[in-house]
């Protein structure tokens, strides 16, 4: 490969390329040729490389299970070798600029299973035991009091499908117990109701009776409330979920909008329908909440590999 080897020369020389660019470019191009055209190592005919050619090296990278990222690499060095053999008249045109865009995979939403949020819901009271056992709560109705508020908290969220912003900015008067819904005010002020389940209920419930001792119950007054009957901040929550976290043995990355995830995915693994999905979560597009299919698509798949047979 004579001019592939005047090629890398010329990445040192003009563009001061490190030994590691060359060596990749070097392996890129090879590959295109051992894919394309039988391994034919004194491959320098590059004049008979057409954008047929181009798309047949993506479908082999796509076959070999490349990910979006190393295809998008090798695409893009192979563009970058025919732009030079362009210039040196080698070749009329540049195969790889009609290949159409390869899109970068979108990371799927991390979601909790259903076992993790009852551990999770299990730990908030453990862990406030725990901390008057240990004496690191200032009193016992302190600990109590946040017990039930971040149980409620959590369960508000997770039932809701809320951001935690959308929940920390609930008042007394947008809840209503006895339908068991929530007026939601969500990004540019749109409104939306949101369900309450029975257990988020019987914990706004629980909490009520201690939160009348730190803050007043006008209608206009915050639903959650710090230990001094102000807002609560979401990061002030976020700093506790971690200690929850920890107490239920899961990742401590994972956060309140995880609850929101998990809200939409258990949905759509129980049947319901995308756009009832989207109005609940309040996503102005479908395409917004399609994201959640492709997340319930990839834990039937896990499940189908495990559980079947056949499967491999």
């Amino acid at each position: 490969m004579k001019i592939l080897g005047d090629y890398l020369r010329q990445l040192q020389t003009t563009r001061n390329a490190s030994p590691h660019t060359i060596a990749a470019y070097r392996r890129d191009i090879a590959e295109f040729v051992r894919r394309v055209f039988d391994s034919k190592e004194d491959f320098d005919d590059w004049k008979q490389v057409d954008a047929d050619a181009a798309r047949r090296f993506v479908m082999a990278l796509h076959e070999a299970g490349d990910s979006k990222r190393s295809m998008q690499r090798k695409t893009s060095a192979m563009r970058s070798f025919f732009r030079y053999l362009v210039q040196q008249g080698i070749v009329a045109a540049n195969p790889f600029l009609k290949l159409a865009p390869i899109k970068s995979d979108k990371p799927l939403p991390m979601v909790m299973n259903i076992s993790e949020i009852e551990r999770l819901l299990q730990a908030i009271p453990s862990y406030w035991n725990e901390a008057l056992a240990q004496k690191l709560a200032k009193t016992p109705e302190s600990a109590e009091f946040a017990k039930l508020r971040d149980t409620a908290l959590t369960e508000v969220i997770y039932s809701g499908g809320m951001r935690i912003s959308e929940a920390m900015t609930l008042n007394l008067g947008d809840l209503d117990l006895a339908q068991g819904v929530a007026l939601v005010r969500g990004k540019g002020k749109k409104e939306r109701l949101c369900a309450l389940g029975a257990p988020a209920k019987a914990a706004l419930m629980q909490y009520y009776k201690v939160r009348k001792h730190y803050a007043d119950r006008d209608q206009n007054a915050p639903v959650f409330v710090n230990h001094f009957g102000e807002r609560l901040t979401p990061r002030s929550f976020q700093r506790k979920l971690k200690n929850y976290l920890l107490a239920a043995n899961l990742p401590v990355d994972l956060t309140p909008h995880k609850l929101r995830h998990s809200f939409a995915t258990h949905l759509l693994d129980a049947g319901a329908d995308l756009r009832s999905v989207q109005e609940m979560l309040g996503h102005e597009s479908l395409s917004t909440t399609q994201i959640y299919t492709h997340v319930s698509a990839e834990r039937m798949k896990n499940v189908y590999k495990k559980a079947h047979p056949r499967a491999k």
